[in-house]
Order: structure tokens, then sequence, then C-alpha cells
């Protein structure tokens, strides 16, 4: 998949598993955590947005392990039960990372590319239903980032929540007021009007 769906598939990966945690689901530093975690499996390629990012760890990684090698297999998997289990990063930390690094193996299963999950060995599995970057691929994240929106309890205000993330992102620490939203239009009232003999006309007659 590419960086945009990792991207959203991270924060619903977050949205969804945050309840079930105790945690706020739209905590800006969680749902920041998250995203990293959902784009940090493909630092194993020099010319993905995080490989971009992170060279020559990106070449090293490549080097030694390949595309869609160690950091998309089993082994990574233990390793994200490895951290949240042995404390190595607070808790806070760990969680949105875990479930974001686990929203992009789930996505790229769905590719028909699949993952070898049993690496070192060649072995691929693959669930396709969409090719990176088809026009499939956006509608199976919508699908999904609704799907995530719909488990929350008590659906916040996406408006305030984007707002939120946006002044977290931005680095901003002081209080910036949210822009109150548009008045809504005024609602239309139809007047019948009254025929000759009386009797009201239906509206537009």
């Amino acid at each position: 998949m590419l960086a945009g769906s990792h991207v959203a598939l991270g924060a619903a990966a977050w949205i969804a598993a945050a309840p079930h945690l105790g945690r706020p689901p739209l905590d800006p530093e969680a749902l920041a955590l998250a995203v990293a975690g959902g784009l940090l499996p493909d630092i194993d390629h020099p010319k993905s947005w995080v490989g971009r990012r992170l060279r020559p760890l990106s070449d090293l990684v490549a080097g030694a392990f390949g595309h869609r090698g160690v950091t998309h297999s089993l082994l990574a998997l233990l390793g994200c039960g490895w951290l949240l289990q042995q404390g190595a990063l607070p808790a806070r930390w760990a969680e949105p990372l875990v479930a974001g690094y686990l929203s992009h193996l789930l996505g790229d299963l769905l590719t028909p590319q699949g993952l070898r999950l049993l690496w070192p060995f060649r072995g691929t599995w693959a669930l396709p239903m969409c090719r990176a970057g088809s026009p499939f691929e956006p509608l199976v994240v919508a699908l999904v980032l609704v799907a995530a929106w719909s488990t929350l309890p008590d659906r916040p205000d996406a408006r305030a929540a984007l707002h939120r993330f946006g002044l977290f992102i931005a680095g901003s620490t002081e209080p910036v007021p949210l822009p109150p939203p548009p008045p809504p239009p005024p609602p239309r009232r139809r007047v019948a009007e009254a025929a000759p003999d009386g009797l009201p006309l239906r509206p537009g007659a």
C-alpha cells in the first residue's frame, strides 16, 4: 500500500484499539505515534516515505533483508510483543506504535505481493483485495476508517479532533480556540397559495 494509506490505517488502528486499552482514541500524541508505527515497517525500502527520511539506515536494512523482509514478518510481530511486555518504552508510546505497526502488516497482507511472514523462508502469504496504488485501495482504507470510527462509544466531533491533531503536528503549545462552525442555513418555509375557489394549491402548482 501507499504511504498515505498506511497513515490512515495507523490512525484507524489506534482509534479502534484505544478504548480497549483505557486510552483516549483521539489523543494527538498517540495518533502521531500510531501514524509513525504505520510507516515504520517500510524502513526496509530506501525509496519509501520513511526510508528517504531515515537514510542511510534504510539502505542498511534493505541491503541486509530486502523489502518486505524481516520488518514485515512474524519476527517483527514478536518484536512488537517484546516491546509491550518488557517495558522497553513507556506504554503510552509503545501501545500506539505497535497498533500502527500491526496495521501496516495487515494492510500489506491485502495486496497481491503479500508478506513473507515466515521470513527468512520464501513463502508468501496474501489476502489479495487491492493492488497498491489502484483505485480500489482508497475505498478499502475509507471502509476501515469508517469501521474504526463507528466503534467509538461516544463519537466526538471529528472537526475538533482534527483541529487538535493539527495543532500537535504544528508544534503549538498555546491553546487555540476552535473556530466556530458556520451557521446553519435558515429553514425554508413553503406557503401554500390560495386558489380562486378558496382551496389551497400544492406548492409549485
